[in-house]
């Protein structure tokens, strides 16, 4: 099987690397570059994959998984380019950077696919969405979706769409994760011990998730299903359109593809 490498061990890096493992990928396909020793030997413990500088990296592999900070990206490129073959493919899970960006950086030509996931991939629950550079073959953009179908769902999307992937689904975890810390305060505020508000508040979270996706119906039915005339959820929705919470989540959302067009922009 041919070699793919996946550049930057963080969180993302070995979320993908033990997803591709679990998916049955073996070891030797696989190769991850991390700057520090003692990372590189727990990896290496780990999961039996090998170890290398970037530019070795670079030269082994035929697919490149960029997986490191927007703000490095650059430095990165300039340091692998000599070494990206024609017919290799380079795979960006970068924020904010265009496969524009990438290809300007690498010789002509190259194939290159631009990723946005999330971190549910580290219980393979995340939603990657793909973009295919203007060199990228239907071959090429085949093998991006394998790689991150290994930890949840891919959707291919026009690249005009990635800030607002970004804003969603990519940075989206976290607005359910400051939800559900609100949530369990409220239960605490209320009198309840912590650990039954957090069992409470997660097995709601994740019996509405599968409702949503399972019945097909829309939220807006959903929602008015819970919300009786007069009733408790009625109280409480209004206290939320008060306060404008829906509002301020679509505003939300609107910073931080802004930002993510800002790091595009460097």
């Amino acid at each position: 099987m041919a070699t793919t490498a996946i550049f930057g061990a963080g969180v993302m890096g070995e979320t993908l690397l033990s997803g591709l493992l679990r998916a049955g990928r073996p070891a030797d396909s696989l190769v991850i570059t991390e700057r520090r020793a003692d990372r590189a030997a727990e990896l290496t413990e780990r999961y039996g994959v090998r170890v290398l500088e970037n530019a070795e990296a670079a030269a082994a592999a035929s697919t490149l998984v960029l997986v490191v900070k927007p703000q490095d990206m650059g430095a990165l490129l300039d340091e692998i380019a000599p070494h990206v073959e024609a017919g290799d493919l380079v795979v960006s899970l970068a924020a904010g950077i265009t496969t524009s960006f990438v290809e300007s950086r690498l010789p002509q030509g190259r194939s290159v696919v631009r990723v946005m996931p999330n971190t549910p991939a580290l219980v393979d629950q995340g939603m990657a969405a793909v973009s295919a550079g203007a060199h990228c073959g239907p071959e090429h953009l085949t093998e991006a979706q394998s790689l991150l179908a290994a930890t949840g769902k891919v959707l291919e999307v026009p690249e005009k769409l990635q800030d607002a992937v970004t804003a969603i689904s990519g940075s989206g975890p976290a607005y359910i994760f400051y939800v559900v810390e609100a949530m369990i305060e409220a239960g605490v505020v209320l009198g309840m011990p912590r650990s039954t508000a957090t069992e409470l508040v997660v097995q709601t979270l994740f019996g509405a998730a599968t409702m949503i996706k399972e019945t097909g119906q829309h939220p807006t039915v959903l929602r008015e299903q819970v919300t009786s005339p007069g009733g408790t959820t009625a109280a409480a929705l209004r206290v939320m359109d008060d306060h404008k919470v829906r509002a301020a989540f679509i505003s939300a959302m609107e910073a931080a593809a802004t930002r993510s067009r800002e790091l595009a922009g460097g």
